[in-house]
């Protein structure tokens, strides 16, 4: 199979096929949202999630941002995962524009799950005292350390 399909107007790179760990081969593999929700919209509790990630990122969208990276056991063969984790690309960003439930980072992100079911960070802050970003956090594997494979939407 080719690596990509020709659509009306655009070339759209497909996602992979999960590797035997689960995940995503290691990457970003960018994608259009509409190959996304057929790809992980696999089942009632998905769509949920698909849902308010939908929204979240219409709220990034309006504030001008131009990419966000989607990452946990979402973008994985897992059934049931229980949210979606994720990180946005700060540039361009207007910061007055945004959600402020998605600039709240307070223990648990209890906001953001609960309006958006799952938790995004900006890609480019530090995910734990390493110095880490989140954009590179998302891209290993927490349990192995391994590399693995994001999702990658632009929006702009």
């Amino acid at each position: 199979m080719l690596p990509w399909v020709l659509t009306q107007y655009y070339y759209c790179v497909m996602i992979p096929a999960f590797e035997s760990s689960g995940n995503l081969p290691p990457g970003i593999h960018w994608s259009v949202w509409s190959e996304m929700a057929v790809r992980f919209g696999t089942n009632s509790h998905r769509l949920l999630l698909l849902q308010g990630m939908e929204s979240a990122i219409d709220s990034l969208r309006s504030a001008r941002c131009q990419a966000v990276f989607i990452d946990g056991s979402f973008v994985s063969n897992k059934t049931l995962p229980s949210d979606y984790d994720g990180c946005w690309d700060i540039n361009g960003v207007q910061i007055q524009l945004l959600d402020p439930v998605l600039l709240d980072f307070s223990p648990g992100r209890i906001c953001q799950k609960l309006k958006y079911k799952g938790e995004l960070f900006p890609a480019q802050m530090n995910a734990n005292s390493s110095g880490r970003v989140f954009l590179d956090f998302f891209m290993t594997d927490k349990y192995t350390g391994m590399p693995k494979g994001i999702v990658g939407l632009r929006l702009r």
